[in-house]
């Protein structure tokens, strides 16, 4: 069962750009069919979801990027190039117009957060 926030929720609405709304959204879903049991909340202004208490994913926005960050990654094989940070968190930084493989981000948050 879906359990979305309404804080989150708003926040989403509130993305200026229309592409970026839609990118955070369409990852908002794939953290839901991910971890379908995944608690979300705004914390520092921006969407955080926890399991267990634990953070699984965070999505932020900048000017040109929509931002989605996997916690506990240290054990994931992750795509050349695709990802940075620290091994325990990898962000990618989506750009206008780039592809996002939603299959594999799914993967890599089901794979990321079974150990939480």
């Amino acid at each position: 069962m879906m359990t979305h926030n309404q804080e989150v929720s708003d926040f989403l609405a509130e993305i200026k750009e229309p592409w970026q709304r839609e990118l955070a959204a369409r990852l908002r879903e794939v953290v839901h069919q991910a971890l379908p049991d995944v608690l979300e909340r705004i914390q520092y202004k921006k969407p955080h979801f926890l399991k267990n208490g634990k953070y699984a994913a965070v999505i932020s926005t900048s000017k040109d990027a929509v931002s989605f960050t996997i916690f506990n990654a240290t054990g994931l094989i992750l795509p050349e190039g695709l990802f940075e940070g620290p091994p325990e968190r990898k962000t990618i930084k989506i750009r206008q117009g780039h592809e996002v493989d939603t299959d594999q981000l799914l993967s890599l948050v089901k794979q990321a957060a079974e150990t939480l």
